[in-house]
């Protein structure tokens, strides 16, 4: 008769939530029409922030801002909101994406010719990556938030996806 051990490790969560929020975004971008051509090509710089800042606890919201290139003004909002309460157990890692589907479904399309910008909010005191700087968030007045709950799961170390709509 032979023992089987599980580990999981803080450091499989981080992979786990930095790797399907990246396909959460791509999800969004893709079910909402719009060209996840920029996600691509800025990839290995939002894995490197989202991940660094996981790690140190100091990433608090992935902001993905869809915007009218001629005015800049907001067309819509997704935030995702990363949650720290790792436990350590043998818990489940999971993701649903089929929420953000249905949100998109309620939501609807974007128009193609918008555009779209990748921003976080950190705590004081995280540690500088390269390829980052200091953002300032279009106004979201004429928006309400809609929060669909939790969309990545690791232990306790998740993310919840919220969007914005026209009031």
């Amino acid at each position: 008769m032979g023992t089987t051990v599980s580990v999981r490790s803080y450091v499989h969560a981080v992979t786990h939530v930095t790797d399907n929020v990246l396909k959460s975004l791509k999800d969004i971008l893709l079910y909402s029409g719009l060209d996840p051509g920029k996600l691509a090509s800025q990839r290995e710089v939002l894995h490197r922030g989202i991940r660094t800042w996981i790690e140190s606890e100091h990433l608090q919201v992935i902001v993905l801002e869809v915007f009218d290139p001629r005015t800049d003004a907001l067309i819509g909002r997704w935030n995702i909101s990363i949650s720290y309460a790792w436990n350590g157990d043998e818990g489940e890692f999971w993701t649903d994406t089929e929420q953000i589907r249905f949100a998109i479904k309620k939501a609807g399309v974007l128009p193609g010719t918008a555009d779209y910008q990748f921003k976080v909010t950190t705590k004081a005191g995280r540690p500088e990556v390269a390829g980052w700087s200091p953002a300032t968030f279009r106004s979201t007045a004429g928006f309400v938030e809609q929060s669909i709950g939790t969309t990545v799961e690791a232990s306790g170390l998740s993310g919840g996806v919220s969007y914005y709509r026209r009031a």
